[in-house]
């Protein structure tokens, strides 16, 4: 039985587990110490001194976010030495910080903004020299602002919770800065466009790079026929840039919010979700016959790609073929929908709705170039929302426009970890037994970094493994490459509980991330969807039933081949 400390915060009797830290403990007394460096799950070093507090027994003042407590501690959380000491702080960092608050991502959603305001600080009250750092846009998909940063470095431990290591501190004292190794610009390092830093920086020193600009121009241009399809994810994230419960569904009012930009279509992206199911499981399939290449890895998540180009070269051939479904849907309407309607594919003009900065750089590879043609962020759909005047929460709940409305419960568990696997199993334990009962696979779903699962089909054993997160994506490798795993089939994404927790969802106050299970309540909303779904087997889409007789004739044929499969090239990184 664990050992419980009892100890008093501001007068508050509290009783939490050994190891526990101050912080822990003000939590469960509901009370909120202010921090800018800690973030749950993420990083706990402090670093920025926000968190400082009294307690007895220590000498001075100390980090909540580290200091553990003690049988019989008194804490003081609000003295005039915690509050003029935080104070000091914000104002020394305010003195080298780019005070371009209008304009910022993150005005009015900035944690040192509301701790400026919160403490009073005048940021005129320290002026050390100017030390102006370049904006660094190199990428396509990751803006970097340092004369924003605060050197928190809570960018630096995300990248390195992904076993990525693109960016660390850079100088010492004033001059430090957070970069690249030898200050190189972010394309020219590993990054593989995650966006793990971006939701995690609690100021605007990171941003997606935004083409908001390019997505009003095509709406007001007549020549233009413009079509928006939205990720699975979306509709369980994007209320929460309006203020609602993490986890809403808000799928109806999505649709009603961009059918009011005016675009000419509003599709469902979970249509290609199914569509690359009914390819993928059916590479599965074929591969798993003739035993090569085997394990076959998802391939739905460019920053995992771009991982394995980098990092894996070699494990290139394991790599489905099958493009993700937003470049599915690309390529889909360019041409099934173009050829079907006689429009020129030239006047379309393509805009996904994703949660993932990564997904910028995939619409940016040579192979699949002309598919998608903006790929907006669940965070700039927000923000043309509410510069539209649109008021989101008073909308009608309105359905997604035909012929790609109807999509099953699988292509909607896409955004969870574990989604694409339990899609993929659905469907191909169809298609090697017609009679296979079940829907529901269990082992595969939750948020635990890797999973592991067996099951026999028709005769067949597949031994199957899931994974999100970076670092435990190379750890699944490793053990495969020295023999200690075998599996069959894997699912991989980048972040850390899949999608739902992807670099372009909303950018949520640090009080919220801290006490709210965030991947966990967003997956809830997927499964829900599914579970209400009477269509749950990519293999029943009706929808998917039209696009095969009308156009491709059957999953990896020929044709399919051509317009829903991509190739990979390695790219090492020394």
């Amino acid at each position: 039985m664990q050992k419980m400390i009892n100890l008093k915060i501001n007068g508050i009797s509290v009783s939490v587990p050994e190891g526990s830290t101050i912080l822990d403990a003000a939590r469960q007394a509901n009370i909120e110490i202010p921090t800018l460096c800690y973030l749950k799950n993420v990083n706990k070093e402090g670093s920025c001194r926000m968190c400082v507090v009294e307690a007895t027994g220590a000498r001075g003042l100390v980090a909540a976010c580290v200091y553990p407590v003690a049988e019989g501690m008194e804490v003081r959380t609000n003295t005039e030495k915690c509050r003029q000491s935080r104070k000091l702080t914000l104002e020394l960092i305010l003195s080298k910080h780019k005070q371009k608050c209008l304009s910022c991502e993150r005005s009015r959603n900035c944690e040192l903004q509301r701790l400026s305001l919160g403490y009073n600080v005048d940021e005129d009250k320290f002026k050390g020299e100017d030390f102006v750092l370049p904006l660094d846009d190199s990428s396509p998909y990751i803006v970097r602002d340092n004369d924003k940063c605060i050197n928190c470095m809570r960018c630096v431990v995300a990248c390195n919770n992904q076993g990525i290591g693109a960016i660390g501190p850079i100088e010492r004292g004033f001059q430090v800065h957070v970069g690249s190794a030898f200050d190189r610009p972010l394309a020219e390092s590993p990054c593989v466009g995650c966006g793990q830093c971006v939701v995690d920086c609690p100021v605007g020193a990171l941003s997606e790079k935004s083409e908001v600009s390019k997505v009003w121009d095509a709406l007001s241009d007549p020549t233009k026929q413009v079509i928006f399809f939205t990720a699975p994810s979306i509709r369980a994230t994007l209320g929460e840039a309006f203020d609602m419960p993490v986890g809403t569904d808000v799928e109806g009012k999505m649709v009603a919010a961009i059918r009011r930009l005016n675009p000419d279509y509003v599709f469902n992206m979970d249509v290609t979700a199914d569509l690359t199911i009914m390819e993928e499981a059916t590479e599965l399939i074929k591969r798993i016959k003739t035993h090569k290449p085997l394990p076959m890895f998802t391939s739905c998540c460019p920053a995992w790609i771009k991982f394995v180009e980098q990092t894996y070269p070699e494990m290139i051939p394991n790599l489905s073929t099958c493009k993700s479904p937003q470049q599915m849907f690309g390529a889909l309407l360019k041409s099934y929908w173009a050829e079907k309607n006689g429009i020129d594919p030239a006047n379309l003009f393509v805009v996904s709705v994703i949660p993932c900065t990564a997904k910028k750089y995939e619409c940016s590879r040579e192979e699949m170039i002309e598919d998608v043609d903006v790929a907006l962020t669940t965070r700039e759909l927000a923000r043309m929302i509410k510069t539209a005047g649109i008021r989101f929460t008073d909308l009608p709940d309105e359905e997604f426009d035909n012929p790609f409305a109807t999509a099953t419960g699988a292509g909607a568990i896409f955004g969870a970890t574990g989604g694409v696997m339990e899609a993929a199993l659905r469907t191909a334990a169809k298609m090697l037994d017609g009679d296979f009962k079940v829907i529901e696979f269990p082992d595969v779903r939750g948020t635990s970094p890797i999973k592991e699962a067996t099951y026999s089909v028709a005769g067949i054993t597949i031994n199957v493994a899931v994974a999100s997160g970076l670092n435990n994506a190379r750890t699944i490798i490793e053990q495969i490459k020295s023999g200690e795993k075998k599996y069959d089939f894997i699912e991989i994404m980048s972040c850390p509980g899949g999608c739902v927790n992807g670099g372009g969802q909303p950018t949520l106050s640090d009080s919220i991330r801290n006490s709210v299970e965030l991947k966990e309540a967003r997956a809830k909303a997927l499964y829900k969807n599914d579970s209400n779904n009477d269509l749950r087997r990519s293999a029943d889409s009706p929808v998917i039933d039209v696009i095969y007789n009308d156009y491709f004739e059957f999953p990896n044929s020929h044709k399919a081949h051509k317009i829903l499969h991509t190739s990979y090239k390695a790219n090492k990184i020394i």
